[in-house]
């Protein structure tokens, strides 16, 4: 490794200076973590670096054109979308969306807003399983999945991260352009920028995307994996962009959208508590505050893991795409390098980091459900576990606030499994936030797994 000294001057002073270290890094990342291909782009002090490592198919090198499927960071370009819609008086962030989606039932169009939509604060569950809802219309999602029955939380009161309330974005952005969402997207924020657009659902257009990789990290073998996304849940998951896009998203200017409203985008939303996540959530945008102002999205597809994040006071910007589901530890070691570098990349801070062992709390054992998603705790005899679904159970160990980890597959040193929350009026836990999706208790599993320790 290089002098960390000298590194730090080069990239705050000269960006361009640093590209060789990063691209030997990202080189020997991508090796160690089995990535076939990833772009990594630094925009600080008005230059733009990019890096591109790698082959998104035998034979073809991956270039700073390149499209990854970016998963939930298409989130940012929707609420970017929704935004110049809400510049241009289309729109208004704090009316009822059953102003626009008359479908929206049960009195929940009355109640729930765009902003709330944007945040992640609705109430809504994460959604349903991308297949059962392949030939659905925002109509029939809206009156099947958005219902009084799929809150999680009552309107406004707290954090829960929906794909579904994104599903209802895109309706309302159709409902008010009299276009699809893709062509909308097209039309009034990727053109504009300068992007080719490329999707991952749908007509696949003239861009080429890479294929996302499921890699054994062990044995650094990874095998082609395709992209499940429905058609509905396009505004939440289906953008294809390179690490330059990203950049482009970031500093975006008045010309998309005025500076204003980039700062509502960017203001922590009331009740958006995003733990583990992030350290507040605005509209469409992560927040990090842990000792700099960054904001930014995560996105994974079947195979990827991409990275935006950005300071908007310094103007500073890191984007990173990867068409390989091991691109997050990568990441996460770029991140390191880059903190060396005198970035003081935002990210969420550890929350299980040095925290003592408690004892399990009290009646925290039951079946917890967010949508489709059903978690099962099961805790006896100073032994606690928690399975996902069909997923093997995980140990769980707790530490205060109701936090508890789990060992990594891989690692298996601790990670934040999550957190209980208790109901404010009888202080009784009846939630579990994990992944930024709260799921509430439920008395009635959906299988006969709710006892798992034998």
């Amino acid at each position: 490794m290089p002098d960390n000294t000298a590194v730090a001057g080069s990239l705050a002073v000269a960006p361009a200076m640093a590209a060789p270290l990063l691209r030997a890094r990202c080189s020997a990342l991508a090796r160690q973590y089995g990535v076939p291909a990833a772009q990594l782009a630094i925009h600080a002090d008005g230059e733009t670096v990019t890096v591109e490592i790698g082959e998104l198919e035998p034979g073809r090198r991956t270039t700073a054109g390149s499209a990854f499927p970016i998963g939930s960071i298409t989130k940012s370009y929707t609420a970017t979308l929704a935004m110049v819609l809400v510049a241009d008086g289309d729109l208004d962030l704090d009316a009822p969306i059953g102003d626009y989606l008359p479908d929206v039932g049960d009195g929940l169009g009355d109640e729930v807003t765009l902003r709330q939509l944007l945040s992640h604060t609705s109430g809504l569950a994460s959604g349903p399983d991308s297949e059962d809802v392949a030939t659905a219309s925002v109509r029939r999602y809206a009156t099947d999945h958005c219902r009084r029955a799929d809150l999680v939380l009552a309107p406004g009161t707290g954090f829960s991260y929906s794909n579904a309330g994104y599903v209802l974005v895109g309706g309302i952005i159709e409902a008010v352009t009299g276009m699809p969402w893709r062509e909308a997207m097209e039309s009034i924020v990727l053109r504009p920028l300068g992007i080719e657009p490329a999707f991952v659902c749908g007509p696949p257009g003239s861009r080429p995307v890479a294929t996302g990789h499921s890699v054994h990290r062990s044995a650094r073998r990874g095998r082609p994996v395709r992209q499940t996304l429905a058609p509905i849940e396009a505004p939440a998951g289906a953008l294809a962009v390179s690490a330059t896009d990203l950049v482009r998203l970031a500093l975006a200017d008045d010309t998309l959208l005025p500076a204003g409203y980039r700062d509502e985008m960017r203001r922590p939303a009331p009740a958006a508590d995003p733990f583990g996540l992030a350290d507040a959530w605005g509209l469409g945008l992560a927040i990090y505050a842990d000792g700099a102002h960054w904001v930014g999205h995560d996105g994974n597809g079947q195979g990827t893991a991409c990275y935006l994040r950005v300071d908007p006071v310094r103007e500073r910007v890191i984007a990173f795409t990867s068409n390989a589901n091991t691109g997050a530890a990568m990441w996460q070691d770029l991140c390191d390098l880059l903190r060396r570098m005198d970035v003081p990349l935002g990210q969420p801070g550890d929350p299980v980091a040095d925290r003592p062992q408690v004892p399990a709390p009290a009646r925290c054992s039951g079946v917890f459900v967010n949508g489709v998603v059903e978690f099962v705790v099961d805790v006896r005899d100073g032994r606690a576990l928690l399975a996902v679904d069909d997923e093997p159970p995980l140990r769980m160990t707790f530490h205060d606030d109701l936090v508890f980890s789990v060992p990594d597959p891989e690692s298996h040193q601790p990670v934040l499994g999550g957190r209980f929350v208790r109901d404010p009026r009888t202080a009784q836990l009846d939630g579990l936030q994990i992944g930024g999706r709260l799921a509430r208790r439920t008395r009635a599993a959906r299988d006969s797994r709710s006892s798992l320790i034998a």
